[in-house]
């Protein structure tokens, strides 16, 4: 099964802690396009936000569209929702698209942390059904696809 991790980019060191999880596991993992960038410190964050130019930032190099191209390859999502600006299980803008088009195209949606209760958009996260994991990462379920054969 393959899932894709969405999330905020200042959550970048957990999306790989939890890959490694997850592999470990026996799930293939897709990730961010953008991610390795900032775990390597190519790009900086707090840089382009301190600039403003995070929306450049992300038309430059087509983020948003390719990690909606990683969730239609993906069987599932697992969105990493720790702690942001003072907001507990923060979704941000882009992860709340990421969850649309996971619910667009019928895949299962996995939240590490409970669904935020104080976001505009929290009521659509609830009709969503997102499975909320509590940090268990046991609780995804490997669904076996049928072979190509």
């Amino acid at each position: 099964m393959k899932i894709t991790i969405c999330g905020s980019t200042e959550f970048v060191k957990e999306m790989f802690r939890i890959k490694k999880i997850l592999e470990e596991k026996g799930y293939e993992v897709l990730m961010p396009h953008s991610a390795q960038w900032f775990l390597d410190g190519k790009a900086n964050l707090q840089d382009l936000k301190d600039k403003k130019e995070v929306p450049e930032f992300k038309k430059k190099y087509n983020l948003i569209r390719k990690h909606f191209e990683e969730v239609f390859k993906g069987d599932a999502i697992l969105v990493l929702n720790y702690d942001r600006d003072k907001i507990k299980n923060y979704v941000g803008g882009n992860t709340f698209a990421e969850i649309s088009v996971a619910y667009y195209l019928n895949k299962p949606i996995y939240l590490i942390n409970p669904i935020p209760g104080n976001l505009p958009y929290t009521d659509e996260l609830e009709a969503m059904e997102p499975v909320v994991l509590n940090g268990n990462l046991d609780l995804i379920k490997n669904k076996q696809l049928p072979s190509a054969t």
